[in-house]
């Protein structure tokens, strides 16, 4: 089963990932945790330009064919393998961001960043994709905090430095992908406690793999 999470920034993401990740495994499953981008040696390096906040004048389609590869390098040596193992996997971000980051926001055309997906990916879609959701500045305000206090790097901070306008335009467009596909779509409060939080993402997993058991 191929779970992915996603959200603006300081939504919570990683940190629910672990949690879940701890609570499947003391289940019995055989799980496993990944994210977009950086998820491999080669995506490690891709990685770090497209988050350096030095490489402020990426160019978008730049920056979009940069996730596109990260995501080719993803899918062939992680991703699909742990698929044909029988694998739950947890990925942090994934598709969905492209079309929130590079299209919605930064203005591309939805249709190409499609029609490339469509092109090399068409046959890894995911199962479920919990949608954390939160106001732009709340999640902003948690993820400059998160940097301050030394929980996330310094040196990956390119998204965080854009305007708030342009994060609210991640956001809605997340929500509009939400409500085109609201079989694979769950949207998760992420201004709730974290405890809370993860209760409710366990129920939808939960339902979603009670579903496929049946």
């Amino acid at each position: 089963m191929f779970i992915t999470f996603e959200g603006i920034e300081g939504s919570g993401k990683t940190s629910q990932i672990q949690g879940i990740h701890a609570h499947l495994s003391e289940r019995g499953y055989d799980v496993i945790t990944t994210r977009e981008p950086g998820s491999s040696d080669i995506g490690t390096q891709i990685r770090s330009i497209l988050l350096d906040s030095r490489n402020k004048g990426l160019d978008p389609l730049a920056e979009l064919l940069l996730y596109m590869a990260d995501r080719a390098q993803h899918l062939n040596e992680t991703i699909k393998p742990a698929l044909s193992a029988g694998k739950i996997i947890l990925c942090d971000r994934y598709y969905d961001a492209t079309l929130a980051y590079q299209g919605f926001a930064r203005g591309l055309d939805i249709g190409l960043i499609s029609e490339l997906h469509q092109l090399a990916f068409s046959d890894v879609r995911p199962d479920l994709t919990l949608l954390l959701d939160l106001p732009a500045e709340m999640g902003l305000a948690r993820a400059w905090q998160q940097i301050q206090n030394g929980q996330r790097t310094e040196k990956e901070t390119r998204f965080e430095e854009e305007a708030l306008a342009f994060h609210s335009k991640v956001r809605s467009g997340y929500l509009d992908l939400a409500g085109k596909e609201p079989r694979r779509f769950r949207i998760i409060d992420a201004s709730a406690p974290k405890e809370q939080v993860q209760q409710a993402i366990m129920a939808k997993i939960e339902n979603v793999i009670n579903r496929d058991n049946l």
